[in-house]
């Protein structure tokens, strides 16, 4: 807890007075792609909410977490009349985000009704919290964090685009491609973490509807083989690496390890610890054997010692 308030109060108030003091004022190109992509961002968190309201489902912001970005770092791209930084960082996007929509999809996450679909089995384990027992309660959570806050939590995740024009930015060079590699390994180690949980739990249903007995690895109920031995969440710790890569084009392109678009990523840090935190307690109540993987089981990074 200790750890979560201090990156909080670093990213909500450190990081912005930093930026403010020590960034160099935004020329008009940037303030113009602030401008656009932050009305798209507004316009999406908008949709999100009132749909989420309509239909009772909540996972609208889910099914365009993947998609919403490649949106705003392509607009960001022609605006600044294709860049080739851009460009690239645009690509490295289109790359993750075609990868975790499909594998968001094959989840049953879509449909030809776009506001249809699987809801996240968690939104309805959190409307029964008495935090949230009352209709006003969830559409004012729905509101502001699910609809708005994670919408512009997406927008400003993408904002190193912004940051990687300045004025005088260094030449693309071998450096950004450095940077473009690491952030391809990370893609690669998240979709294979997301295809050995993929194969678990198809394996473990199909066990289960063919009433066949459940041996290991499959009687755990969780997946905790592969890269799941390593860590508990191998797909959660590459999808956080992939954005604070994504924001080290912006140290390439200025010479400087600080700018304002680092709130995005810790932020996003933030979000995936509380994430984890949910999805854990909700598993070892589940699942007897769980409690012993989290003790010795590193969340994000592996334990040296046990």
């Amino acid at each position: 807890m200790l750890k979560t308030i201090i990156l909080l109060i670093v990213a909500l108030v450190v990081l912005p007075l930093t930026a403010y003091y020590l960034d160099p004022q935004f020329t008009d190109l940037q303030w113009r792609m602030i401008r656009v992509t932050g009305t798209s961002a507004l316009i999406v968190a908008t949709l999100c909410f009132v749909l989420a309201e309509l239909t009772n489902n909540c996972s609208q912001v889910d099914k365009i977490w993947s998609v919403v970005p490649i949106l705003y770092v392509w607009q960001n791209a022609y605006l600044t009349d294709w860049n080739p930084r851009l460009v690239l960082m645009a690509c490295l996007v289109t790359l993750w985000g075609v990868r975790l929509t499909y594998n968001f999809s094959r989840r049953g996450a879509y449909s030809w009704k776009f506001w249809s679909g699987e809801e996240d089995y968690r939104w309805e384990i959190l409307r029964k919290n008495p935090l949230f027992n009352s209709r006003l309660k969830w559409t004012l959570f729905n509101l502001f964090f699910i609809s708005f806050y994670q919408n512009i939590l997406i927008w400003l995740i993408t904002t190193p685009t912004i940051y990687a024009t300045v004025p005088g930015a260094q030449a693309l060079g071998w450096k950004d491609i450095s940077v473009a590699a690491l952030l391809l390994v990370f893609l690669v180690i998240e979709t294979i973490a997301d295809q050995q949980q993929w194969n678990f739990q198809n394996e473990k249903h199909r066990r289960i509807k063919n009433n066949e007995t459940l041996e290991a690895p499959y009687d755990k109920g969780f997946a905790h083989t592969g890269l799941w031995s390593l860590v508990r969440h191998p797909n959660y710790f590459s999808e956080q690496s992939i954005w604070v890569v994504f924001y080290l084009f912006t140290v390439v392109a200025t010479g400087h390890w600080l700018n304002g678009s680092l709130v995005g990523a810790v932020l996003l840090i933030l979000l995936f610890q509380g994430s984890a935190d949910f999805s854990e307690g909700i598993s070892a109540e589940k699942y007897p054997a769980y409690k012993e993987y989290q003790k010795n089981v590193g969340r994000f990074l592996p334990k040296l010692f046990k």
